[in-house]
């Protein structure tokens, strides 16, 4: 058969195992991995031993045994303890944690009518580096547990968490701030950061799923005045984070600007996820220092925020 003869959802058609898997497929655009950045995670047993949990959650994976296989989609509701055989004494192991489909159609002899034909498994020796499920079967990596000689039990440090996401997703903001008056000189030679008073910065609102924030900052045409200024420009984001320090070193004396561009990529803390949080520029002054810089009318603030998802 060369076309499915009906679209999917068409009344008065019959629709087969496959075209739901293509429909899957296409609604994943060809990828696989988990949906979102907390789910199926791995992590120890409530009280260490020999298994680990794998937490809520669902994913898509792409069947391997035919190129028109398609893509099944699993969930997980409660966490599911897999158990892990303890090593010997000669030396340590990796296994690998999956995600498998063993789909009768295409491999293996299971039911489904009475069988679970996705189950969570593990690989056992694999290498200490393995990133990708070893062969061909159809499934996806969640973790590799590098576990030493003589140990039966599992703790959160030997787990190396191999989830992607299928689809992460991206928000990007650009805001452009441009001050009304003279701020208030920042000289100093503390290296006590200040914020520029007439720069009030942006109140941004942080997405639920965000894992990591990118930014990528200016401030046009700074103004330096009244001696050589040493010190660093940078700039904070709520109350916990603070965006890379670069260092501004100008040999003059009379009142000149400059451009200076910064970034930074930071992990957005789970307490920021769902709420608006403050950028806003600082400055300083070093040891050495003898200048003032500001911002006014005639400078132009950028901000480039990217938010982005992943496993967390």
């Amino acid at each position: 058969m060369a076309l499915f003869p009906a679209p999917i959802l068409t009344n008065g058609a019959t629709h087969s195992a496959q075209q739901f898997r293509m429909l899957v497929r296409d609604l994943a655009r060809g990828a696989e991995g988990i949906t979102e950045g907390d789910d199926l995670k791995v992590t120890q047993r409530s009280t260490p031993g020999a298994g680990v949990l794998v937490g809520d959650g669902s994913a898509v994976v792409r069947g391997r045994a035919n190129p028109f296989q398609g893509t099944y989609s699993a969930c997980n509701i409660g966490a599911v303890d897999v158990p892990i055989a303890a090593t010997g004494s000669g030396a340590g192991r990796s296994d690998m944690l999956i995600l498998r489909i063993e789909d009768p159609e295409y491999e293996g002899t299971l039911d489904p009518a009475v069988n679970q034909i996705a189950y969570f498994q593990i690989i056992s020796g694999v290498s200490s580096s393995a990133t990708a499920i070893p062969d061909g079967r159809t499934g996806i990596p969640l973790a590799r547990i590098d576990i030493p000689a003589s140990t039966s039990t599992i703790t959160n440090a030997m787990i190396t968490d191999l989830r992607k996401i299928a689809n992460p997703r991206r928000e990007r903001n650009l805001l452009i701030q441009t001050p009304t008056a003279l701020s208030s000189n920042i000289g100093g030679t503390s290296g006590t950061f200040s914020y520029f008073s007439t720069a009030a910065g942006w109140n941004i609102a942080v997405p639920s799923w965000a894992s990591k924030v990118v930014l990528s900052l200016s401030i046009g045409q700074i103004r330096y005045n009244t001696g050589a200024f040493y010190g660093a420009v940078r700039a904070t984001f709520g109350s916990s984070l603070t965006v890379q320090t670069v260092n501004v070193d100008d040999n003059q004396t009379n009142v000149r600007r400059n451009t200076v561009v910064f970034g930074d990529t930071l992990t957005i803390p789970s307490a920021y996820r769902g709420t608006t949080q403050l950028l806003r520029y600082q400055a300083c002054g070093y040891p050495g220092n003898a200048g003032f810089v500001g911002v006014d009318a005639a400078t132009t603030l950028v901000a480039d925020v990217e938010f982005q998802e992943a496993p967390r």
